[in-house]
């Protein structure tokens, strides 16, 4: 949550050409294995997106079991109190949701200083910063953190909350809507009393942030302003959902944030789960 925070949940590429030197910092690209070794970060770790989330029971985007998790996280070098940064391309919109999809799954195993690039990897070679070729190997860590099992939910608890809680579908208004089905989705649709705030709305062409402002003004337009009730978000399989659920914990405060994992795809899958076309709510 942001009172536990030692660095910003989004950093700049002039905040991260100050900090390369700092020891503790790890910056973590998730670019392909190809795409790092043509040039990264001075002193970046590469784990591909593709480590990150697993296909379970027909389920995209799902999360690694924790043993699997952890290995990961500890042979990446990151430790429970490391301050991470994570990097990627920003040539489509997915790309930056996969950003805060890694961010949101390690704050989930424990490791609460995660911020992400504002502009990922395109913005920081636009910009003519240093580059490297050399691959980093770094020291395994033993990472062991306890799992946040908050920020992240199940069909069954969203079937509960239904009516109680505050549900927010974070794909585009036409999916949401029902005029166009999602890819991944059985029907077309939202989960009744859903909100729409697209993932999208957060980024400008060129693939950074919009100002902490305007997100603001999103979320409370939408959302509202009580930051203590429970919000859920889904989206198509988990991208989408990843980037509001990090926006709202960790750079507006609201303090009770969950991804419903299964998102749309698990939903939709049960012919027994209620869709709504056609209604903004």
């Amino acid at each position: 949550m942001v009172d536990k925070r030692e660095i910003p949940a989004i950093v700049s590429t002039q905040w991260l050409a100050k900090s390369l030197d700092e020891p503790k910092l790890v910056i973590l690209d998730i670019r392909s294995s190809d795409r790092y070794k043509d040039g990264h970060i001075p002193g970046a770790v590469n784990v591909p997106f593709q480590s990150w989330a697993v296909v379970r029971k027909g389920l995209l985007m799902e999360l690694p079991k924790a043993d699997q998790l952890f290995k990961i996280i500890g042979s990446a070098g990151i430790k429970s109190d490391s301050p991470v940064v994570v990097v990627s391309k920003t040539d489509i919109p997915h790309d930056t949701a996969d950003v805060t999809r890694v961010a949101c799954t390690l704050i989930y195993a424990g490791v609460n200083n995660v911020a992400v690039l504002n502009g990922g990897h395109n913005k920081w070679l636009k910009e003519r910063k240093p580059l490297s070729d050399k691959i980093v190997k770094p020291k395994p860590s033993a990472c062991k953190g306890q799992l946040n099992k908050a920020i992240f939910t199940t069909k069954e608890h969203v079937e509960k909350q239904l009516g109680k809680s505050v549900i927010i579908d974070t794909r585009a208004p036409d999916e949401y809507f029902g005029i166009t089905q999602d890819l991944f989705t059985e029907k077309p649709g939202h989960i009744p009393g859903a909100v729409c705030l697209p993932a999208p709305w957060v980024w400008t062409e060129a693939g950074t942030y919009k100002s902490t402002k305007e997100i603001r003004e999103m979320a409370a337009g939408v959302v509202g302003p009580d930051k203590s009730r429970e919000i859920i978000v889904y989206c198509g399989v988990g991208g989408y959902s990843s980037t509001w659920c990090f926006l709202l914990r960790e750079l507006l405060g609201y303090n009770d944030v969950k991804i419903y994992d299964g998102a749309a795809q698990e939903w939709t899958a049960d012919p027994e789960a209620p869709v709504v076309k056609y209604r903004w709510h």
